[in-house]
């Protein structure tokens, strides 16, 4: 890490308030929301996990709720997808499914959507594209929801690709994998760990997309500023 790493939380951040309420909603994973948060999002390719590791999932799921009987505490759940994520995304890096975004072409398509988001809708931060997933670190503005953002990004990058592709049928799993960045601490983390996952995966210099907006870049908050590889 830079030793001129700033004190200072980037232009724009907003972690997660004590003061302020928070809504959980469960689906295979927990979501916390809060109004105003800025939020890591992981969204991946329909195929990116083999059956394989989808009943290997199942199994998890069904072990912890074993462990864990009703009533479950914000712990648990918290602990479970702490489990959950670290399986998935040790998963991801494997390279399996059709990695569409491996392909320039299709890369550019999720990368033009996302960096020509309306600024009223949503502040974008910082994204990676993998060949087969995307990290994100955004903050939905008032009156817009994470749901209706990553969704939009989701559905017209899908029929841009499956046309493109002469596909049809689904190019992304329904459900993203979400967490509130809590704190300036917390958001180093993210940000080295999404700027450290392509040389992670074992990527070729140009097989995927790094990118980190402006302001956070001039304040120090780019990602071989918070320890990812160059």
């Amino acid at each position: 890490m830079s030793a001129s790493f700033p004190t200072e939380t980037p232009p724009g951040f907003r972690g997660l308030d004590p003061e302020l309420p928070v809504r959980i909603y469960r689906r295979h994973l927990p979501h916390w929301r809060q109004d105003g948060a800025t939020y890591f999002v992981t969204f991946r390719q329909e195929d990116a996990l083999p059956q394989t590791k989808l009943r290997d999932l199942r199994q998890l799921r069904q072990q912890w709720e074993e462990l864990h009987p009703t009533p479950r505490s914000e712990s648990d759940w918290t602990e479970y997808a702490r489990q959950f994520t670290r399986r998935v995304e040790h998963w991801l890096d494997q390279g399996y499914g059709s990695c569409l975004l491996a392909r320039p072409a299709h890369a550019q398509i999720v990368v033009a959507l996302m960096r020509n988001t309306d600024p009223a809708c949503c502040a974008l931060n910082a994204f990676v594209l993998m060949p087969n997933h995307v990290h994100v670190l955004v903050r939905p503005r008032a009156g817009h929801t994470l749901e209706s953002v990553v969704g939009s990004w989701k559905r017209e990058s899908a029929r841009r690709i499956n046309r493109a592709e002469l596909r049809r049928g689904a190019l992304w799993e329904e459900e993203s994998y979400d967490r509130i960045v809590r704190d300036a601490g917390h958001l180093r983390k993210v940000v080295a760990y999404m700027g450290n996952n392509p040389h992670k995966a074992g990527l070729a210099p140009g097989a995927s997309v790094r990118w980190v907006c402006e302001e956070w870049e001039k304040a120090g908050w780019g990602f071989e500023a918070c320890g990812a590889e160059a």
